[in-house]
């Protein structure tokens, strides 16, 4: 005689979770046709939607059959339910570094023998005049005409900096000097020897005198404009290169328009209310 098997609450259990499962996975689009590694992933996901799926409706099976034995929650079911519900983000495109470089260097320029250099002032004053010379650079390259080329300053004195266009290097001199006393001041304008020069009124009523003077042989030029403001003298200059025969690569009248300019004024009135240049200070090139 035969005996009869009753299903345990165990076996219960089980035969809901696969009917609850066969039901759930019945109603999951198909698969779509993807190749390779789209298609593992696919499954995979799919796979995990299973799990996520049929562990909340064992839960519910087991809770419903008394005495059944409580199953353990995985806790990769749980991750696999954030991986569905949550959608991907793009990741954020990697920001360039800012950079730390700062100004060029200085062209070097050897002093002659008695001469001194910026390299033997005091390091905080070094400083202040090399950030001075950062300032000018910026300003006279907006300014002064492409002509002129790509200004740099030097490690020589504050008030010289080196210009240079297509292989041609010129001195540049941008100075605002103590003055030494009331008869100190720009030369008259006098038109000699090749000589030419214009008077001409800057803003606040400076008078400014421009001038373009022969060099050497004559075939050189230097091109200048100068003018008393505050308490100091100002010059600024452009010539060829010791020991080269070109023009300067501006006219007095550009730099007559340069010297207009308020952004030049600005560094004009700095340097006069913080002077960098001794009275004595020979002006190189002027």
């Amino acid at each position: 005689m035969g005996t009869n098997e009753h299903p345990t609450d165990d076996d219960r259990a089980a035969r809901l979770l696969r009917e609850a499962m066969d039901r759930t996975t019945e109603e999951l689009p198909p698969l779509p046709d993807l190749a390779g590694p789209a298609r593992v992933q696919g499954r995979r996901r799919r796979a995990r939607l299973r799990a996520a799926i049929g562990g909340g409706v064992l839960a519910v099976a087991v809770l419903g059959v008394a005495g059944a034995a409580a199953l353990p929650a995985g806790s990769g079911e749980a991750s696999g339910v954030s991986e569905v519900a949550a959608a991907p983000s793009a990741s954020a495109p990697a920001q360039p570094a800012p950079s730390s470089s700062g100004p060029p260097p200085p062209v070097h320029i050897e002093p002659s023998p008695g001469e001194s250099s910026m390299a033997q002032l005091p390091p905080a004053e070094r400083i202040r005049q090399e950030s001075f010379q950062d300032q000018a650079v910026t300003v006279l390259q907006d300014l002064l005409p492409e002509s002129v080329g790509t200004v740099q300053r030097t490690d020589l004195t504050v008030s010289q900096y080196q210009a240079t266009k297509d292989g041609a290097k010129f001195v540049v001199i941008f100075s605002v000097r103590p003055t030494r006393g009331p008869g100190d001041g720009p030369r008259p304008c006098l038109e000699i020897k090749g000589h030419t020069c214009k008077k001409a009124t800057l803003p606040g009523g400076i008078e400014a005198t421009a001038a373009t003077s022969p060099e050497g042989d004559g075939t050189a030029t230097v091109a200048q404009v100068s003018f008393r403001y505050g308490a100091s003298n100002v010059l600024l200059s452009i010539r060829p290169e010791s020991g080269t025969t070109v023009p300067a690569p501006v006219t007095k009248d550009q730099l007559l328009e340069v010297a207009k300019s308020p952004a030049f004024l600005g560094l004009v009135k700095t340097a006069d209310s913080n002077p960098m240049e001794g009275k004595q200070t020979i002006i190189h090139g002027g």
